[in-house]
Parts: C-alpha cells; structure tokens; sequence
C-alpha cells in the first residue's frame, strides 16, 4: 500500500496538470460544446482509456524507450500536430456545410479519444514523471503501478468533466445553423491554434 504522504505528494503533481490548459482538455471543452455531454461520452471513455495504456506501459517500465530514444518525442509531437490539423479540417468542412447540416459531420469517437492521448506529448511527460517521482523502489511494482494508474484515471474522470460539462453549457446555447456554422469555424481555428502550439513547444 502506498503511503499517505506519498498519496497526497501525488494529489498536489496530478491534480493541477491533469486539469491545466492543454491540447486534450482543448478537445474535451470543445466535444462538449459541439455535441453535448451525452454525445460526448465515447471520446471522453477513449480519452481516458489511452490514459489507462500509457500508465500501464509507463509504469511497467517500458516507458524508458523513450529516454532511451528522444527522437521518438519528437514523432510523437508532429503526429500529435498532423491529428490536430485533421480534427480542424473536419471542423472547417462542417463550417462550410449548406444550413442545418453542420452536424453531419463525424462525430469525435472512442478512437479518436484514445488517438489523441497517444499523440499527447504532454500525457506522456505528465505520467513519465508521476511514475519517476513516485513509484518507491523498495515496494511492489505491479501493485504501485496498478494504485498510481487508478487513481491518475479516477482523476481525470474528475478534473476532464467541467472541461466538457463548459463546452456543452457555454456553447450549448448557440444552436441556430449560423451559431453552429461560427463554432465549427472557432473550433477548428483552435484546433490549428493547438496544432501550432503543439509543433513549436
């Protein structure tokens, strides 16, 4: 069992970047507003399933590849970028849609949820560190490994929701087919936004 101290160590790392700006939670804000917290579901499920694969790589030590191979950061930040530039161009294609057809478009899904943790520098920093700085060698591995994964998924089930539940309440309200036609505009705007912070971070 992990010890208290090293538990609330852990609540002070994971919480405030789990729930800070990033490209993920740009995405989850911008599911909920665009299809609502319902149609937001398999995105957030796949989000946070990709989360639950790389503590599972990470922790089990198979995460050293990547120190051992930096170059492969850099393949994960300009896939992270090309996805991004996709998601834009499906929302730049719904903006153009004839009205009341915005929503036609492909709806974010579980793959997509689980590509975007993937493709996350960010994500694979976040878990290569928490893992680093708490896993204590003279315990379990696999039982530490299973605790730290657990709770950094039950975390992001709790810091990813205002993400989405926001989007849905702050852009849930505008449903004319021009309002949709300026989000989908906004939203791939973002996108490119995230694509170019993502490539020159």
């Amino acid at each position: 069992m992990i010890a208290w101290d090293v538990w609330a160590a852990f609540l002070g790392y994971a919480v405030p970047m789990i729930a800070s700006p990033g490209p993920g939670n740009t995405l989850l804000a911008t599911a909920g507003g665009r299809y609502g917290l319902r149609g937001s579901l398999p995105f957030w499920i796949g989000f946070e399933a990709g989360n639950a694969v790389l503590c599972a790589l990470y922790g089990l030590s198979l995460g050293g590849t990547l120190h051992e191979y930096p170059q492969l950061h850099a393949i994960l930040k300009w896939g992270g970028a090309v996805y991004l530039l996709y998601l834009a161009w499906g929302f730049f294609r719904a903006s153009a849609a004839p009205a009341g057809q915005q929503d036609a478009g492909k709806r974010l899904g579980l793959l997509d949820g689980f590509i975007c943790v993937a493709l996350n520098p960010k994500i694979h920093s976040m878990i290569i560190v928490m893992f680093s700085q708490f896993l204590v060698p003279e315990a379990r591995l696999t039982s530490q490994v299973a605790q730290l994964s657990a709770a950094f998924v039950v975390l992001g089930l709790f810091c990813h929701f205002p993400w989405i539940y926001g989007g849905q309440v702050v852009l849930g309200r505008f449903t004319s087919a021009r309002a949709l036609r300026i989000q989908a505009l906004v939203f791939g705007s973002a996108m490119l936004a995230v694509a170019a912070y993502v490539a020159l971070s």
